[in-house]
């Protein structure tokens, strides 16, 4: 990727100073939704040492299995409630959407050690 590329989370910024420097572990995501962002991005990407790198402890998978004809095709953000800098927990209702089809969640999100971590999700379709 180029650093123009445009960042697969949907946001205007290329992909190198938006999700990408959470990927390389520049920075963390400072909220519940950049998190979500980030993660999906990393789907996009089949990044699965973010994945598991932001996933809590207690509901991590031991490996991430992509679907290797899955196209992410975009993210749409629908609902948030807290996950900001001054919450401890967040939820982030998104749909994502890939070719042929979309995937409908309610994800929640805590803080571990400081950082935004994925708990888990609710399919809302």
């Amino acid at each position: 990727m180029s650093r123009r590329t445009p960042c697969p989370c949907g946001l205007a910024e290329a992909y190198d100073a938006c999700c990408g420097r959470f990927h390389r572990g520049e920075a963390a995501a400072p909220t519940a939704e950049a998190l979500m962002r980030s993660r999906y991005s990393a789907f996009s990407r089949r990044d699965e040492a973010y994945l598991l790198r932001t996933w809590h402890p207690l509901t991590r998978p031991a490996r991430v299995d992509f679907d290797p004809g899955m196209r992410w095709t975009g993210l749409e953000i629908l609902d948030k409630a807290d996950g900001t800098a001054f919450h401890t927990a967040g939820t982030v209702t998104f749909r994502a959407s890939f070719r042929g089809g979309a995937l409908h969640e309610r994800s929640r999100f805590e803080r571990v050690d400081g950082a935004w971590v994925y708990v888990d999700g609710e399919f809302l379709d």
